[in-house]
């Protein structure tokens, strides 16, 4: 049953198109997913449905399957994804070798979409200020294959101190009141309240405030939620204006959704496949930008350089950071993170243990090819073997990775009998 006040106002919203948005309510819901260009071509799957109209690499999907079970899922090779949360990262309209913030990422759909565009060059910036959230948001930028992201649990505050008009675009998918996810979550109806509303608006321009501080001149900013509040949207942004004049709306095409205002978009679920969004898109006046001391490197280790020397790995641009026994392979263009909190500071690349280098799930998913590989079909009893962190009978010695069809999945170690599961025991099915 939905809050009778948030009726009233719906109604009062769209007058006549009130019904129809009370009709789409009682349909199916539409689910969808997002293939990983950085994974190759996307694979022909039975359950594949319509693109996603405004995402080049989203499709709808049959209800019925279960994609999240499949093999591919745990290789990245797609993110299941609500299709109106695909529109604010494609209106950011991300560039490789730009530097982008997404301030507000977990759990983490709008980032690996970014990385997605952006092709593995520059520097993208995840952040979630909850630790619990982050720890997802993380997981799911390792899954992907992303070399380039940087995850931090900070306040936007925080970070707005640190990087002044540092990043060439902002993403700020915003915490709201969620009148989007009324279907999918029961506890988004149960909390919500008029009171609910006008809190979220304010944390809201708390947090553009800061994102406008982190943006440089020239830069482009999206401000999106997945709710249908005015408060939260056209009211958030036209008092944003207000507070900040060298910003101004930029139109966009984006022929599928409403315009509210010029650089103002609706996706109402009565109007397309979709829960929901708002999405605006603004141009920091001015050009230049402020960029920032770079770290100084660390050497690879040369346990690092042998073991990738026999593997022919070859890294991107960038730079080493050791933390205690861990070497990540940070993007170049990140400053220095004393004194933030980090999870994650680029690509996991192995642990040193007792004089031995042990490779990192994350680079195993990163990796495209291997000088050894062992590949297991989507259906195959081997693949759930494997997931279930079992060891698989195998000629092969040394390090093998481990692909499911194509794309690679994890690591294995040969002995020349049997290919030892190197699955991360979090991970296992």
């Amino acid at each position: 049953m939905l809050p009778e006040q948030f009726l009233i106002r719906m109604e009062q919203q769209l007058g006549a198109q009130f019904p129809e948005y009370l009709q789409s309510l009682q349909r199916p819901r539409a689910v969808a997913l997002r293939f990983n260009p950085q994974k190759g071509e996307p694979p022909q799957l039975p359950f594949l449905r319509e693109p996603v109209p405004w995402e080049p690499m989203g499709f709808y999907y049959d209800p019925q399957a279960r994609p999240g079970l499949h093999g591919y899922h745990e290789a990245g090779v797609y993110y299941l994804q609500e299709a109106s949360a695909m529109a604010p990262a494609a209106l950011l309209d991300p560039q490789p070798g730009e530097r982008i913030l997404d301030l507000c990422a977990a759990p983490g759909g709008k980032s690996t979409q970014i990385a997605g565009r952006m092709q593995g060059k520059g520097l993208l910036v995840s952040n979630e200020i909850s630790p619990k959230r982050a720890k997802v948001l993380s997981q799911n930028i390792e899954r992907m294959g992303i070399a380039n992201a940087v995850v931090t649990s900070e306040s936007p505050a925080a970070l707005a101190e640190r990087f002044p008009e540092f990043f060439h675009r902002v993403m700020v998918d915003a915490p709201c009141s969620g009148e989007g996810m009324f279907r999918k979550e029961e506890a988004a109806v149960t909390d919500w309240s008029p009171e609910n509303v006008e809190m979220c608006a304010r944390r809201q321009a708390e947090i553009l405030d800061c994102a406008a501080r982190l943006l440089c001149p020239g830069g482009r900013m999206v401000y999106s939620t997945c709710t249908f509040a005015p408060a939260e949207d056209e009211g958030a942004v036209t008092e944003f204006l207000a507070r900040h004049p060298e910003f101004t709306l930029e139109p966009v095409a984006a022929p599928w959704f409403q315009e509210s205002a010029p650089g103002m978009y609706r996706l109402w679920p009565h109007k397309l496949l979709g829960e929901g969004h708002f999405v605006a898109v603004l141009r920091k006046m001015g050009c230049g930008e402020h960029p920032l001391p770079e770290a100084k490197a660390q050497p690879l280790p040369e346990l690092w350089q042998s073991f990738a020397q026999e593997l022919g790995i070859s890294l991107p641009p960038g730079r080493a950071a050791r933390f205690g026994d861990t070497l990540f392979w940070m993007p170049r263009e990140m400053p220095e993170l004393d004194g933030l909190r980090v999870l994650r500071p680029g690509l996991e690349l192995g642990e040193i243990k007792k004089g031995r280098f042990q490779p990192a799930h994350a680079l195993a998913l990163w990796l495209h090819i291997a000088p050894e590989e062992c590949s297991l079909a989507p259906d195959s009893r081997e693949l759930a073997a494997y997931l279930h962190g079992e060891s698989l009978q195998s000629s092969q010695r040394g390090w093998v990775l481990v692909k499911v069809g194509p794309y690679s999945l994890g690591w294995g170690k040969g002995d020349g009998s049997q290919l030892k599961n190197h699955y991360p025991k979090g991970l296992r099915k």
